[in-house]
């Protein structure tokens, strides 16, 4: 069974209302800093070099359109960093949080979710296919990339194999 629920229309559901109505009511700083710490922790150790420069300084935003929340972020120096939501970012890139696990799974693909208007990047268009191009590059899903990274740092923890 696809573990995206969808309509009859093929369109991802949206969050329940609860869970919008506290997304809504959340600070968006404190998100973001969740943001680019799961960024920095799945996605960082992957990007090569010209994606790192490319990224480097520019203001990107996330927006989970269902749960009505935005995490505003920036490559610098070494990694993601979070921003203050503050002017118009270079790009905005837009989906319910369904669709955005699809992606991360890779259960829906960059393209299709945008022709069906499901995935939306406003902004500038180069950056856009910059971040596009990248994620459907990655060979495996963000979700297992996740998994990964989570052994690793698990693997540092005192008692569980480390080297002191």
């Amino acid at each position: 069974m696809n573990p995206v629920a969808q309509n009859h229309y093929g369109a991802a559901q949206p969050l329940p209302a609860l869970a919008a109505a506290l997304g809504q009511r959340l600070p968006a700083y404190p998100g973001s800093l969740l943001c680019v710490a799961a960024l920095n922790l799945v996605l960082k150790p992957h990007l090569p070099d010209d994606v790192r420069a490319g990224l480097a300084g520019r203001h990107l935003r996330g927006r989970v359109t269902d749960a009505g929340v935005a995490f505003d972020f920036t490559w610098r120096g070494d990694g993601f960093a979070a921003l203050h939501r503050s002017g118009v970012p270079d790009l905005e890139i837009g989906a319910c949080a369904r669709d955005f696990v699809a992606l991360a799974r890779r259960e829906q693909d960059p393209d299709t979710l945008f022709f069906s208007r499901r995935l939306r990047m406003e902004g500038d268009t180069e950056l856009g296919l910059l971040v596009k191009n990248t994620l459907d590059a990655m060979e495996l899903p963000v979700t297992e990339l996740g998994r990964q990274a989570l052994a690793r740092v698990f693997s540092l923890l005192p008692g569980r194999g480390a080297a002191r």
